[in-house]
């Protein structure tokens, strides 16, 4: 039997419901590095993160050795792709302002780290996380 390779309703209703996720990146040798805690959005049927310290947090720079790792969210267990997206990734359209979007909607209660998450530098850092 083959992996699943998008997201079923049951795990985007449980991502949705959990304000904090884990994320977990792979070291080249395919072992995980620790968690690390972050929050995500759902636009659509995909599910986005971004590094709200920028391009210069570990767990982003983690990201870069494989795109590959393991998220941890409501339940939800799941290796994933870390998938390059958004303006820096050369993606046409307003993806970025949607994921501005789902942030304010589903974190807006917290205002700073909500600003810091929608600035520039953060948004340089939108990954989609693909089930893997």
């Amino acid at each position: 039997m083959s992996a699943p390779t998008s997201w079923t309703a049951e795990e985007l209703a449980a991502i949705d419901r959990v304000d904090e996720v884990e994320v977990a990146t792979r070291r080249r040798d395919g072992s995980l590095r620790s968690d690390r805690i972050v929050w995500i959005v759902r636009h659509r049927d995909a599910v986005y993160v971004r590094s709200v310290n920028g391009v210069s947090a570990a767990w982003y720079r983690g990201v870069q050795t494989a795109h590959r790792g393991h998220l941890t969210a409501g339940g939800v267990r799941r290796d994933v792709a870390f998938v390059e997206a958004g303006d820096h990734a050369g993606d046409a359209g307003d993806l970025d302002d949607a994921i501005d979007a789902a942030y304010r909607a589903k974190y807006g209660q917290w205002s700073g780290p909500v600003a810091r998450i929608t600035d520039p530098d953060a948004r340089a850092t939108t990954l989609r996380l693909d089930p893997a």
